[in-house]
């Protein structure tokens, strides 16, 4: 376990389902963790429609657990009414905070680009509806991503997951008003670009995430992720910036709250 970060963070991006959460006792296991190492609140996200019922489910199980349901690029090959209405009804749960993750996979061949590219379409519009952020997940895709965004008329709040991008893309995201939410990928000792990528960003617009069971952190890179993992990633980032864990920690925490409208916690 890593040393408690001397302020609170959120993991704004994780499966506990797919880190092997089932049922209520097994999240609140899960988030003790995190919480010993500093990480106090933990976003989950949904992939489909039987994960979108899961973590709506779930948030309702522990205090520190908030939810984002869509259905993932990946999966939009047989995206219908029936899915959509679905996704819509659990998009207006009180504790889902966001629409997501969805947007364009070009690295997988599981979905034609363009079903990916109207469900992304429709998925956008639903957060606006709905009064969300928009939880993106861009792999391989970034000119598509900001022309739909640009096309579509982005929503108030955006979020780019697992942020994969570039210095130059990171400073066209961060011009547009979007925040930008670094994994344990920002750790891997060949992620020059994404470091620059990091480094420039102002810190009113970053997140970080684990987006476990993916993505260890360094050196853990291979072993199973969890949320307590977050607590690694912030300590990476303040050393990358050059700012104190303290500063990155409640920088990313209020950006949290305020992204995703969380109540504000002290620290303990």
């Amino acid at each position: 376990m890593p040393e408690r970060l001397p302020a609170p963070v959120v993991d704004s991006h994780t499966h506990l389902d797919a880190c092997g959460a089932v049922n209520a006792a097994d999240v609140r296991a899960m988030v003790d963790r995190a919480e010993a190492a500093g990480v106090t609140r933990v976003v989950t996200v949904a992939d489909d429609v039987a994960s979108a019922r899961w973590v709506t489910e779930a948030s309702t199980w522990d205090s520190r657990v908030f939810a984002a349901v869509a259905i993932h690029p990946t999966r939009t090959k047989d995206f219908g009414d029936a899915e959509r209405s679905e996704i819509e009804r659990l998009a207006r749960a009180e504790r889902v905070v966001a629409v997501g993750e969805t947007g364009l996979d070009y690295y997988w061949d599981y979905s034609p680009h363009d079903a990916q590219q109207e469900a992304f379409r429709w998925h956008i519009d639903l957060a606006k509806r709905v009064g969300k952020p928009l939880m993106i997940h861009d792999r391989d895709a970034h000119e598509d991503i900001l022309r739909i965004l640009t096309e579509e008329g982005a929503p108030e709040r955006v979020v780019f997951h697992c942020f994969s991008g570039d210095a130059e893309f990171a400073r066209r995201c961060a011009n547009a008003g979007y925040v930008l939410s670094f994994a344990g990928t920002v750790t891997f000792k060949n992620a020059h670009a994404l470091q620059k990528a990091a480094k420039l960003l102002p810190l009113e617009q970053l997140l970080v995430e684990t987006d476990a069971p993916f993505l260890t952190p360094h050196p853990f890179r291979g072993r199973p992720n969890e949320p307590y993992c977050t607590a690694y990633t912030v300590r990476y980032l303040a050393e990358l910036r050059q700012q104190s864990v303290e500063e990155i920690a409640t920088g990313a925490c209020r950006n949290a709250e305020r992204v995703f409208q969380l109540p504000s916690v002290t620290t303990s």
